[in-house]
């Protein structure tokens, strides 16, 4: 349009907000720049800013990755094996969502992981065997023991079904497998989650597996005695409660919430009520079951429920009875 003589035309973007030819602008830009700019690992963008596919936010892609921005999470970048991942999984539509951190150092110094709407992808050098995101009540359950520094140790596999069951399980780097069951009416009548190792045993115990129950403080144990494990302890004399103890809380740690001496010696007078009487009757099998269930909402239990024979055949171990 002419006026005054001087042809008018519209203000092009400022030479500020295009970098390597595209044009980044905004919280994208702020961030971009507070990186380093084409100087960052991201280098030059290879799109100018676009929308979404939901349409909640903006992105822009790098030569060394993107970052994504929408008004309630802000704007990260996502690069590296994580960005690899999370697209691989559907980006931003995908289980995770949106990035609500940059990608973040773990205190090991070696490994990394990054925070998403719904859940987090971690990923170590030698011991997580890729990228793997942790979520849920799986997720919940490895953050009270520790999280990658704890008992379980970094994640070494996606969630995955269990074959012919309802329940998700997820491997990690310790040898643990953790598990979300939302209650199939077997071993987990309610919503559970449970944890067990899956390369270590002893002696007397094949494995301990511990089982939590959401929404209640209620916690069972089944331990899966080792051959050995259903004789040996009643004949091993003096230390045998010790040491039976001892196995099976080497093979998982104890559980959280049950360290008052009430509970620890409801639980060890159940345990050892199952070894002191494993027999395997005729026809009707071994006496108490094939494992050993603990059950932290018991009270204590006089010895004499235990040791007396009359008692035993009654309840055989199992409580209810």
């Amino acid at each position: 349009m002419l006026f005054g003589g001087f042809a008018l035309q519209a203000s092009p973007a400022s030479a500020d907000e295009r970098d390597c030819e595209q044009l980044v602008q905004g919280a994208i830009r702020e961030k971009y720049q507070s990186l380093g700019g084409k100087d960052s690992p991201l280098g030059c963008p290879t799109t100018e800013e676009r929308t979404t596919p939901d349409g909640r936010g903006r992105f822009n892609h790098f030569q060394g990755g993107s970052i994504y921005w929408t008004p309630t999470t802000g704007a990260h970048p996502v690069w590296g094996l994580i960005r690899d991942k999370w697209a691989a999984s559907g980006w931003e539509k995908g289980k995770l969502g949106y990035p609500l951190t940059d990608e973040l150092t773990n205190p090991d110094n070696q490994g990394k992981r990054q925070q998403f709407e719904g859940g987090t992808y971690y990923w170590h050098p030698t011991v997580s065997r890729g990228v793997h995101a942790v979520l849920g009540r799986i997720g919940q359950l490895w953050s009270e023991y520790g999280w990658e520094d704890g008992s379980f140790g970094y994640p070494a596999s996606d969630e995955m079904g269990a074959l012919n069951s309802v329940e998700v399980r997820q491997l990690f780097s310790r040898g643990y497998m953790l598990s979300w069951n939302p209650g199939d009416g077997k071993v987990c009548v309610s919503e559970c989650t449970s944890y067990m190792n899956m390369v270590r045993s002893t002696p007397w115990v094949e494995y301990t597996k511990v089982y939590k129950f959401e929404n209640s403080d209620k916690k069972l144990i089944e331990i899966r005695p080792t051959a050995a494990g259903y004789k040996e302890p009643r004949y091993a004399g003096d230390g045998a409660f010790q040491k039976l103890w001892d196995q099976v809380w080497s093979l998982a740690p104890y559980p959280k919430g049950l360290e008052a001496q009430d509970k620890i010696d409801s639980i060890g007078k159940q345990m050892w009520c199952h070894a002191l009487w494993a027999f395997n009757i005729p026809i009707k099998g071994r006496l108490g079951g094939d494992t050993w269930d603990l059950e932290s909402w018991r009270p204590d239990i006089p010895w004499s429920r235990i040791t007396s024979p009359t008692e035993v055949w009654k309840h055989k171990c199992n409580w209810d009875s």
